[in-house]
């Protein structure tokens, strides 16, 4: 017998000689193939199987278990981008700004939208199908020019959505927790065309983050948290809206905590089974399509000037 015949090698490196076999499908491993197992070692094919058979842990409402909270922090990059941007080219405010209407006149002032001479000024915002305002306003802040609450505005925010983020992610998902915040932006921004006057502008993250509050709360009782910090803490949201009715657009914040509870709820109280996702992203979907049809109906009744 050829001694060169009994000897046995990687099934992955054929050139490397070894005497270990994989303990699941029994081919031999060479060193750099060896993973340890609960008993010896497996070949890097078997563990990968074997890692796919393993349920993964789910969040409460069924999102992946990550306990980084890496959309937060990219949130928070884009907002700090956004501003960096905004404070260098500051017409990006005034073009990206919530409003429902507002009209630049000829010497590219701004002026109410119901005016005598329409054919002499150029429409801004909803009414010039500029919908997209509904979500880049959400990343935009007031300026360090503005006043005190300028540069400040901003970091409040962003400790704020950083406070919540790291919190609110873990207990959804990366995925549902991105979802739920951008809805909560178009949210305050939809109440704020719906409630304020068609051509004041608005900006600011307090939307999203006002609805990562209400998710906390309502995800904090889904999963039977001890409710005294978290009702201290709604206290302090609630206070701060109070607050903010003379200070900034309280519409904005109502709206986000009202959609971000309202997606909360429905990504919380899904059925546990194969109907959790859909249900979940109808819920979604049928809130969003109420949202485009609240402001659609306020954009026509501001054409046709029947506007407060």
């Amino acid at each position: 017998m050829d001694p060169e015949s009994a000897v046995t090698t990687c099934y992955r490196h054929p050139k490397v000689e070894c005497h270990v076999r994989c303990t699941r499908c029994e081919r031999y491993i060479c060193p750099d193939c060896m993973r340890e197992a609960a008993v010896g070692h497996q070949c890097p094919e078997c563990v990968s199987e074997g890692a796919r058979s393993v349920r993964q842990a789910r969040t409460v409402v069924g999102g992946r278990i990550s306990a980084t909270p890496v959309t937060t922090y990219a949130l928070i990059a884009l907002n700090v981008l956004v501003y960096v941007a905004e404070v260098a080219r500051p017409g990006i405010v005034d073009r990206f700004s919530v409003v429902a209407a507002r009209l630049t006149g000829p010497d590219g002032l701004f002026y109410v939208y119901q005016t005598p001479h329409p054919a002499e000024f150029e429409a801004h915002g909803l009414v010039a199908g500029e919908w997209e305002r509904l979500l880049t306003g959400g990343f935009l802040h007031l300026q360090p020019t503005e006043g005190t609450f300028g540069l400040l505005h901003i970091v409040m925010n962003m400790v704020a959505l950083w406070q919540l983020g790291r919190v609110v992610e873990p207990m959804l998902g990366r995925v549902r927790y991105l979802a739920l915040y951008l809805l909560a932006v178009v949210g305050g921004s939809v109440l704020t065309v719906l409630l304020a006057d068609p051509g004041q502008a608005a900006l600011g993250a307090s939307g999203g983050i006002f609805g990562l509050g209400a998710a906390y709360y309502v995800l904090s009782r889904r999963i039977g948290a001890d409710m005294a910090q978290v009702n201290r803490f709604m206290v302090f949201l609630l206070l701060w809206l109070v607050i903010s009715a003379g200070l900034t657009s309280w519409q904005g914040h109502l709206g986000g905590l009202l959609v971000g509870g309202a997606v909360a709820a429905a990504f919380a109280w899904a059925p546990r089974d194969g109907r959790r996702v859909p249900v979940q992203a109808g819920a979604y979907v049928l809130l969003l399509a109420v949202l485009v049809v609240a402001v659609a109906v306020r954009v026509a009744a501001v054409k046709d000037g029947g506007a407060a």
